[in-house]
């Protein structure tokens, strides 16, 4: 035991003397004490560890703990909260305090669960922590997921992203953007729409939690900018006979292969509904995102058409 050093314990007051008596008086055996390898600081257990020393022992039944101090505190103040003598309000409090200033990007209730305070004691802490702390602009939740306390920064992001690489896949948007996937798509889907990326709600508390609308790239508009529920319908077997006797693809092999390539890609009215029952459940997810990736894809076609022919 004289190998040991003092606990680094979150108990404002010390450790309780009458409660080392009374674990000195019991017959039946301790659990063993936790201790950081590295520091052989105690971690938890210095109740357990006095009472020892009062009873004449030189020795204890330890468990080590191998990793940084500052988890070796945070694991003293779970264990203090979970078990043995409870850490009074004040303890918990300054413990809190600590934890925002060595952890803070972990969000308000992942700090809360480990140190037995509600979010918003917590975040009543953080906001009285001195005004040096660093500002972040995402925090870390119980479930080791990272959100962005500004969700429109994200989206923001995400646009300008998509707006320099169309091409870009929905996972690689959402991670260099901090959003999530099912952001991302909802933020191309806006901007191909010729809508703002930001949700209206999200605009209305923009001047208070995201950038100046005057000071965000404006959204190219879409060259489509038809809403695509009003798509004007197409007969294809009537206007491919049209384009068969066009000169300009009859007698051009680049003509010939575009109406062999659209032959095999076009969808008709009716051809949809006759393959859908057929999509094993199984498959499901999986011909859900080929059909979305593919309809992105005539969306490109079709703009970049549209484009080409503007530009004559």
């Amino acid at each position: 035991m004289d190998s040991l050093l003092p606990a680094d314990s979150p108990r404002l007051a010390g450790e309780d003397a009458a409660h080392t008596r009374v674990l000195a008086g019991l017959e039946s055996r301790l659990p063993p004490i936790l201790v950081h390898r590295e520091t052989m600081r105690v971690i938890d257990g210095m109740h357990r560890l006095m009472a020892a020393k009062m009873c004449g022992s030189k020795t204890i039944e330890v468990r080590f703990f191998d990793g940084t101090e500052a988890m070796a505190f945070l694991l003293a103040v779970k264990s203090n909260i979970t078990h043995g003598l409870p850490l009074s309000l004040a303890d918990r409090e300054a413990a809190a305090a600590r934890v925002i200033g060595s952890r803070p990007e972990w969000s308000d209730r992942a700090i809360g669960a480990a140190t037995g305070l509600s979010a918003k004691t917590v975040s009543a802490i953080r906001q009285r922590a001195t005004a040096d702390s660093p500002q972040l602009h995402a925090r870390i939740g119980r479930d080791g997921r990272v959100r962005p306390l500004d969700a429109s920064q994200g989206r923001l992001r995400a646009s300008e992203i998509i707006r320099n690489r169309p091409d870009a896949a929905l996972r690689e948007i959402a991670r260099e953007a901090g959003i999530s996937v099912g952001t991302a798509r909802d933020v191309r889907e806006r901007i191909k729409d010729g809508r703002d990326p930001l949700p209206l709600k999200q605009r209305a508390t923009e001047g208070k939690a995201a950038a100046p609308a005057a000071a965000r790239p404006a959204v190219r508009p879409p060259l489509l900018r038809r809403p695509r529920r009003s798509v004007e319908v197409i007969d294809w077997g009537s206007t491919r006979e049209k384009l068969r006797a066009d000169p300009a693809l009859k007698y051009a092999e680049s003509g010939r292969q575009f109406l062999r390539w659209f032959d095999a890609h076009v969808v008709g009215l009716d051809d949809w509904k006759l393959v859908v029952d057929a999509v094993p459940p199984h498959w499901a997810n999986d011909i859900v995102v080929l059909a979305r990736y593919c309809s992105d894809r005539w969306l490109d076609i079709a703009r970049q058409v549209e484009q080409n022919c503007s530009t004559l």
